[in-house]
């Protein structure tokens, strides 16, 4: 991986206007005041960040290299206003930024504004509120996520892990905060670092926060950040897919008994995350240990049975629903184990996940880039390291042309397509129909 070193610079100007009246007559024009200029600072942060967004999605006709160019000149322009005294410039520049990493490969252009990019993260994440943290803390990841695995992104990991930590590790700050926190700290250390103390001790702290949750004797009470003790809990499972083997057989005592209390939970996601990381520690603990036994297996499905075919009408439809499929899932990996697999398409390729694990790590990343997931499957070559996909497929610009179907095509085949289906109900649906059959 090329490694540059420290570059700075940047800037940025300020103007002011005035006028006059008709006639002849000059009357005072008051100067710009805070406001305004807070105002104009941020339409052009809006501009900034809806231009680059807009040169992420270019299609290949475009020039490359001019395009390029001026998406990273609009990226210089919000990596500056990272640092402005307005905390909705901050944060508008920090979404602009977020958004344009999740959908365009700029590890080179990362690279040399590591650190500068670095100490906007980390003021915004010591001196910012709820939104500007949130925000700071997914840029974080995206800067790891692209940069990859090595020198800068551990640098980067050991800058902003301590400021991570003390903010989950705060129960005095915003949960949503500290829930955002919890994510990055995780992943960022999934990626950036090797050192083994760094894992064992960023899993400490997710276990400190998600094994609150087994002190809970009545969970009907409900709990009021239970959403951070299901994204401690989720991060916690995917660093545990890459701990040592010993490692593994300690976290499993350790959780492996006390993990079935959850699914009592009243939050459907709690129940769900706690399904879905059980189900990952019995794959882990079977690859571990070919006569794996659990002594507790009986209850335990009887459990996912019941979560797997839950009727209860106090529930909402939407949550049994999604109870029902998942646990569906998690009882066949827990007692016959399988797991249903499923396919995830991107440009001419395709990739298979067949096993909790490969899910896990999945899931968390499809979090992460949201709608660029498929693009960063295609290009970013640590995220295609992680899926074991090899170097990625060189494909030129009039393959994916052909590829493509037109809109208007589109357009055409989903109205025949609708009208058809219209014709074909209303005849079912018609009791007329039945009956000029007969004759």
């Amino acid at each position: 991986m090329p490694r540059t070193k420290r570059r700075t610079g940047g800037g940025r100007g300020a103007g002011a206007s005035g006028g006059s009246t008709g006639g002849g007559q000059h009357r005072n024009v008051q100067p710009y005041s805070d406001e305004d200029v807070s105002i104009e600072t941020m339409s052009h942060c809006s501009s900034s960040f809806s231009d680059a967004a807009s040169f992420a999605d270019e299609g290949p006709e475009v020039d490359e290299e001019a395009t390029q160019e001026d998406l990273e000149f609009k990226l210089k322009e919000l990596i500056d206003l990272t640092v402005d005294k307005s905390a909705k410039i901050r944060q508008a520049a920090l979404e602009g930024l977020r958004s344009s990493l999740a959908s365009k490969i700029l590890n080179e252009f990362l690279l040399e504004r590591r650190i500068t990019l670095t100490d906007s993260i980390e003021r915004c994440l010591k001196k910012g509120k709820r939104e500007e943290q949130c925000a700071a803390a997914a840029l974080a990841c995206l800067l790891c996520a692209q940069i990859g695995p090595g020198i800068e992104s551990e640098d980067v990991f050991r800058t902003l892990g301590p400021i991570l930590k003390n903010i989950v590790c705060d129960g005095a700050a915003n949960i949503q905060a500290r829930q955002a926190c919890a994510d990055t700290f995780g992943l960022c250390c999934f990626i950036a670092t090797d050192d083994i103390i760094d894992l064992y001790t960023t899993m400490e702290c997710l276990e400190n926060i998600f094994s609150k949750c087994y002190q809970k004797d009545n969970w009907a009470n409900g709990c009021s950040s239970t959403s951070l003790h299901i994204h401690a809990l989720l991060t916690w499972a995917l660093l545990l897919t890459i701990c040592p083997i010993a490692e593994v057989k300690k976290k499993l005592e350790m959780h492996l008994h006390k993990l079935p209390s959850l699914l009592s939970c009243e939050d459907v996601n709690m129940r769900i995350a706690a399904g879905e990381t059980m189900a990952l520690l019995f794959e882990l603990a079977r690859e571990s240990d070919t006569d794996f036994f659990y002594e507790d297996m009986e209850p335990l499905t009887q459990k996912l049975k019941d979560l797997a075919t839950d009727g209860n009408k106090h529930r909402a439809k939407v949550d049994k629903r999604k109870q029902r499929s998942v646990f569906r899932d998690v009882l066949r990996g827990v007692e016959e184990r399988d797991f249903p697999t499923e396919t995830v398409k991107f440009g001419p390729e395709r990739m298979y996940i067949d096993c909790w694990v490969k899910k896990r790590t999945y899931d968390t990343f499809k979090e992460l880039l949201g709608s660029g997931m498929q693009y960063h499957l295609q290009t970013n070559e640590f995220l295609r390291n992680v899926f074991e996909l090899g170097p990625p497929v060189m494909v030129d610009a009039a393959t994916l042309k052909n590829m493509k179907i037109p809109r208007f095509e589109r357009h055409l085949y989903n109205s025949a397509a609708f009208k058809a289906r219209t014709k074909a109900r209303s005849k079912l649906r018609d009791k007329r129909a039945d009956v000029g059959e007969f004759f």
